[in-house]
């Protein structure tokens, strides 16, 4: 087969990788560079460039399906806890503003204490809450995609 001869400037650094990468696989250069050329030139490069891409955006989508979700979850919460607590709580006398303050910041100093421990094990209440309503969807999930931060996968 003849080949054409090129002289190519290239980056040092892309060199100096080119030099290592021969070296390793015990490959010349010029088939490395000729191997990457067709790559790139190949009609087929176009296709997998775009299925990769897809399967990224793909995969981006379910993650911010969940974000969504859990979102969704949260803001039911609390939506769900305000209206209760604010249904159940009876007017406060003057005289006990006071003692019920202490004992507010006394309960929050608690709730801030089990939110650090909470937190530190990796737990999740929303996804703990969602898998008990939809344990099959969190199976489904636990196959197809990588834990997202704050995900209790013990």
């Amino acid at each position: 087969m003849t080949r054409a001869r090129l002289n190519l400037f290239i980056q040092p650094d892309h060199a100096r990788r080119l030099a290592e990468l021969s070296a390793m696989r015990g490959l010349s250069k010029s088939s490395i560079v000729a191997a990457a050329l067709a790559s790139f030139l190949s009609p087929d490069a176009a296709d997998q460039r775009e299925a990769a891409v897809s399967r990224r955006l793909d995969r981006l989508s379910r993650q911010y399906e969940r974000l969504e979700r859990d979102q969704q979850i949260l803001i039911e919460t609390l939506a769900l806890y305000v209206r209760y607590f604010l249904t159940v709580s009876p007017p406060v006398a003057p005289s006990q503003q006071d003692a019920l303050r202490a004992q507010g910041k006394l309960r929050y100093g608690q709730f801030i204490d089990q939110l650090a421990r909470h937190l530190q094990r990796g737990r999740s209440l929303v996804r703990d809450v969602h898998g008990e309503i939809y344990p099959e969807s969190v199976a489904a999930q636990d196959d197809e995609a990588p834990p997202l931060p704050g995900d209790d996968h013990e």
